[in-house]
């Protein structure tokens, strides 16, 4: 079995953190980085990651998440926000492209009318549903290299987007949040640490074809 796997087996959805337990700034700019090099659609990354470190805001945020504790004893909360994304959001992702590259207009051109044209087409909704499919996507890897550095994490839905923006300021900055992962270490009396996996048999959930 390799490390990769063992460790996936080693991580869960932690219950109870150790609010007594922090994680290094390098740890947390370490997932700042992974969370930049995510693959996202067309590349043009619709998504922010907003870190919270702060015990004010998390206790507020107790109640937004239902009395979920594990975004005030987690050293870290990880809020994924969405942004919004049209045309000209596309235009300043190719000029991008273009300065760290040095792609020439010529090459570039089609693809920025091809995406220019497709966004001026969808509805608003429609982009908001695009981005947030592209945050579920961020929050895969995060979650993937925690387990892989012995980070404990849980994978939050469960709160009110409206309440974290207020309290974070988000509107202000033009972001939604989507999805929170509290980071940090996992309490010696969180009874689901030692529980088995209930997984379906492999063959039942992956097929090969030749």
């Amino acid at each position: 079995m390799t490390k990769s796997i063992e460790n996936l087996k080693w991580r869960y959805a932690t219950k109870n953190f150790d609010p007594n337990k922090n994680l290094e700034p390098q740890q947390l700019e370490m997932l700042a980085a992974a969370f930049n090099l995510t693959a996202t659609s067309y590349g043009l990354q619709p998504c922010r990651l907003i870190v919270v470190q702060n015990t004010d805001l998390q206790h507020q945020m107790v109640p937004m998440a239902f009395g979920q504790r594990q975004v005030v004893d987690a050293a870290a909360v990880l809020v994924i926000c969405t942004t919004a994304v049209d045309a000209d959001y596309v235009r300043r992702y190719f000029k991008r492209v273009k300065d760290i590259r040095d792609t020439s207009d010529e090459v570039l051109q089609p693809f920025v009318d091809q995406l220019t044209t497709k966004f001026d087409a969808m509805a608003v909704e429609e982009v908001e549903q695009w981005a947030r499919n592209q945050a579920y996507i961020t929050l895969g890897t995060l979650m993937n290299i925690c387990a892989q550095e012995q980070i404990d994490s849980c994978p939050m839905e469960g709160f009110i987007p409206d309440k974290i923006d207020g309290l974070l300021g988000l509107k202000a900055k033009g972001l939604k949040s989507v999805l929170m992962l509290p980071v940090g270490y996992r309490s010696a009396e969180d009874p689901f640490a030692d529980m088995k996996k209930v997984r379906l048999p492999i063959e039942k959930s992956v097929e090969f074809i030749h």
